[in-house]
């Protein structure tokens, strides 16, 4: 709650400055503090891309470079991760002096998005440009709350739509529609502590199932090592991200679908024991309890991090994008980490998740859809990436967008991200949003979620 209250007191803060300096400066910094936030916090609402230690320096637009500038300013949120950073830095420059179009930047957590998405439809001030989950990107498009992205990319000759990678595409998509162009995205995989494995001598399969990868976590889990890390936060963010996958390869889904997509038959009901969720269910439960951690009802992505970074797990079933973590120069753990495929059971498919954030158009806006359009192409072409990778803190070792295939054909890339690079592009292509696991599915695409709105 104080969270929601502290975003208003900057939102006014900043519309106050923005009216004004001086008193109106003034103002802001008393709203501000009032709020219990940083000027940091709220310069990154503001969208700065100053260094936070300096005074924001808002770029003049008058004197832009840009010919004919048009005085244009796009709202613009994106999401808390480290690229949204590398793409600010760099929008002035790339961006803003050659179009001429300003942007508005706004920073928002992972939990605001579905909160703003579903309720503020209709109701609230709409960006130009939002950032959207793959979980409501097909959903929000097939109701109508979302431009349809396909005849604009199409339209724009510099834009390669193709070279996104497939399965991406799709789970932002609805029929010919696509609602979200991909900014973000991941896929799950198994990650496992080379030494260990071989001080016992154990060759991992590279394509493991749930079965073998259950086997050796039980024969290699001690007082000191837990064989294996998995979620067990509540939420469907935590838990349900990862039980979901494993779900899918026992043949199981939260609902069978009727013949016209809708939801039929709930298969969760623990009275119907071949339904698959159960089996799986009692699988991952039994695994926990058996070769997990202690306290792993309290363990999500950090705490897995930490125990697989200090040797305390030995195999740890996670996000794709933990290989940048675990390789990095500081990690004590690097160069000493193996990667399997996600783990499948009675399907010969990837178990894999399929998550992206996506650029898109709130439906409905008057002006600015073509500048809108203008800002998502760049932010999300190839040719960006390699901006980012360019001038990124870390260089080519930043968290850079896992989006596109060309990124995978880059040298600097694959040099820097080589113990992991090819094994993520093929569990993010592996994923089939369309047809997750053995059971027809109500809904629009999707992996680890289920495409009906009730699903939140």
């Amino acid at each position: 709650m104080r969270a929601r209250w502290s975003a208003i007191f900057v939102a006014l803060a900043l519309i106050a400055a923005a009216c004004g300096g001086g008193d109106a400066d003034e103002a802001a910094d008393d709203l501000i503090t009032e709020a219990g936030v940083t000027r940091e916090t709220a310069d990154n609402v503001r969208g700065s891309v100053a260094d936070a230690s300096a005074p924001i320096e808002v770029p003049d637009q008058t004197d832009s470079g840009a010919p004919g500038f048009n005085e244009i300013g796009l709202d613009v949120e994106l999401l808390d991760i480290p690229v949204a950073e590398e793409l600010m830095a760099l929008t002035p420059e790339f961006f803003t002096a050659q179009t001429g179009i300003y942007v508005n930047y706004r920073i928002v957590e992972q939990q605001e998005i579905r909160e703003i998405a579903t309720i503020c439809v209709g109701v609230c001030t709409t960006p130009h440009v939002s950032i959207m989950g793959s979980v409501e990107a097909a959903q929000f498009g097939a109701n109508g709350w979302l431009e349809n992205l396909a005849p604009l990319a199409s339209a724009d000759s510099g834009y390669d739509i193709d070279d996104i990678i497939p399965s991406i595409r799709a789970a932002n998509s609805n029929d010919d529609g696509l609602y979200a162009v991909p900014f973000y995205a991941e896929s799950s995989l198994i990650m496992f502590n080379q030494q260990i494995m071989d001080e016992v001598g154990i060759n991992f399969p590279s394509e493991p199932t749930w079965e073998e990868i259950a086997e050796i976590a039980r024969s290699v889990h001690t007082d000191e090592v837990a064989g294996i890390c998995l979620r067990g936060l509540p939420g469907w963010d935590q838990l349900g991200e990862t039980l979901t996958t494993v779900v899918n390869t026992f043949g199981g889904t939260w609902w069978e679908a009727n013949p016209d997509g809708t939801p039929a038959e709930a298969r969760i009901n623990q009275r119907q024991p071949n339904s698959g969720f159960r089996a799986a269910t009692e699988f991952y439960v039994d695994l926990v309890r058996d070769a997990g951690p202690d306290d792993s009802a309290n363990f999500s992505f950090p705490q897995c991090l930490e125990q697989f970074q200090n040797g305390e797990v030995a195999i740890w079933y996670d996000s794709t994008i933990a290989g940048t973590i675990l390789e990095a120069d500081d990690s004590p753990i690097a160069g000493n980490v193996g990667y399997a495929l996600a783990p499948t059971n009675i399907t010969g498919i990837s178990g894999g998740w399929l998550r992206s954030w996506g650029l898109a158009i709130p439906a409905g806006q008057d002006v600015y859809v073509d500048e809108a359009w203008e800002f998502i192409s760049w932010a999300t072409s190839a040719e960006t990436v390699r901006l980012i990778g360019e001038n990124a803190a870390d260089g080519w070792a930043a968290e850079l967008p896992a989006t596109r295939l060309s990124t995978f054909e880059i040298p600097e890339y694959i040099a820097a991200h080589e113990p992991y690079a090819d094994i993520t592009l093929e569990s993010i292509s592996n994923a089939d949003p369309n047809n997750p696991g053995t059971t027809p599915r109500p809904g629009l695409p999707g992996v680890q979620y289920v495409g009906i709105p009730e699903f939140q």
